[in-house]
């Protein structure tokens, strides 16, 4: 059977979505690209599924050698800048002419199109984020979009067999989220919150905002 392997976009809402997706909770931070896409310069960050380099992308705000990230008096502050003089987080920027890869833009059909499955709540969803078979290695990122006449967030998780298999594991909320973060406690039995700033003694899940609904997250109606 031939798998068809191809590029795909996803706009997120702003650059500080972006950066906390490059660097927030990163250990190392994510590899930043920028470069032309529909005649405009856009920066980017993927991630490499089975069949499809996912590309996480907004516009380019100005230009610079890095990201900068870094959490202040309980906010975060994001920012391109030239050198890494000052204590933060940098995702190096790589600045392109060409494509970043040879692979086709669009395909009729995405092969890694996720699952969507409907978790109960905001707990059980906190609660999915840990990794038994990495334990060190926890992947905590979130990523909001809107569906129809509502929003939900959600949680990318694979399933791996003869082919591998993505699952988008998402709750639906009341109304579009403005915090960036969601914060818990739950080995003190306290149901996660959205948060803009950041407490002692509680863990945090970074939220990535995507600008318009896409098909990759698998929902058709």
């Amino acid at each position: 059977m031939s798998i068809t392997q191809n590029e795909c976009f996803v706009e997120l809402s702003s650059f500080d979505d972006l950066a906390r997706y490059a660097c927030a909770f990163q250990e190392y931070p994510k590899r930043v690209y920028s470069q032309e896409l529909d005649g405009s310069r856009i920066i980017s960050s993927n991630q490499t599924l089975a069949n499809t380099l996912l590309i996480f992308y907004t516009s380019m705000p100005k230009f610079g050698r890095y990201v900068s990230y870094q959490v202040t008096a309980g906010k975060e502050i994001c920012d391109i800048v030239e050198s890494t003089k000052n204590i933060s987080h940098y995702a190096p920027i790589v600045h392109m002419e060409s494509k970043i890869s040879p692979l086709p833009v669009k395909s009729e059909k995405i092969t890694d199109q996720f699952h969507p499955i409907q978790v109960k709540d905001l707990g059980s969803l906190a609660r999915l984020t840990y990794d038994p078979e990495f334990p060190d290695e926890q992947n905590l990122t979130l990523f909001v979009l809107p569906h129809k006449n509502f929003w939900v967030v959600g949680y990318i998780t694979s399933l791996e067999m003869d082919e591998v298999y993505y699952n988008f594991n998402y709750v639906k909320l009341d109304s579009e989220p403005t915090k960036h973060f969601i914060k818990y406690q739950g080995n003190q039995g306290q149901d996660p919150e959205f948060s803009d700033s950041f407490d002692h003694g509680y863990s945090y899940l970074p939220i990535i905002k995507i600008k318009n609904e896409h098909t990759i997250f698998g929902f058709s109606d």
